[in-house]
């Protein structure tokens, strides 16, 4: 049985919101995007498949946060933010500047590059699960993950070429 409107806003709205606000760095367009997704899913009720529910509302978020990056002057996260804090790092990543300088790095990356990484670390993610969500190849979901690790790498040793 499917799950309802609400059952879907109780278990997914934080994740929508948290996905959006580490890809926006904007608190307030993330609750619009949030608000968006799930407008969306009650004017179109669209048929999800049974334990694809969260794909699906990451899939319209992502889009909607692309859309929001391309289309306004808003081109940067604004780094030193608390949200910053609560990314997943190694454990051997234990200081508040090198978390800072993780953020940075991650912050640096092309939206494509920086959507997987949120995906696939933040979230929990499979290359399969995100190849479907973003409509991408796996191979590409694999190629954009191990270039942004490449990226995030060099920036974190202090290599200036990205």
């Amino acid at each position: 049985m499917p799950l309802s409107f609400d059952e879907l806003y109780r278990l997914y709205a934080t994740d929508v919101l948290r996905v959006s606000y580490y890809y926006l760095g904007n608190r307030e367009q993330a609750e619009d995007v949030m608000q968006d997704v799930f407008v969306k899913l009650i004017t179109n009720q669209p048929e999800l498949e049974q334990g694809r529910e969260k794909a699906w509302l990451f899939k319209v978020a992502l889009n909607r946060c692309r859309d929001i990056w391309r289309g306004s002057w808003f081109k940067k996260i604004v780094l030193g933010h608390p949200a910053f804090e609560l990314f997943p790092a190694p454990d051997e990543i234990g200081t508040t500047a090198d978390k800072y300088a993780l953020a940075e790095a991650v912050n640096h990356l092309r939206p494509e590059f920086k959507e997987v990484v949120l995906l696939f670390y933040y979230q929990g993610f499979s290359v399969t699960e995100i190849s479907g969500m973003l409509g991408i190849a796996e191979g590409t979901v694999s190629s954009r993950l191990s270039r942004a690790r490449n990226k995030l790498q060099k920036e974190l040793e202090g290599d200036e070429s990205r």
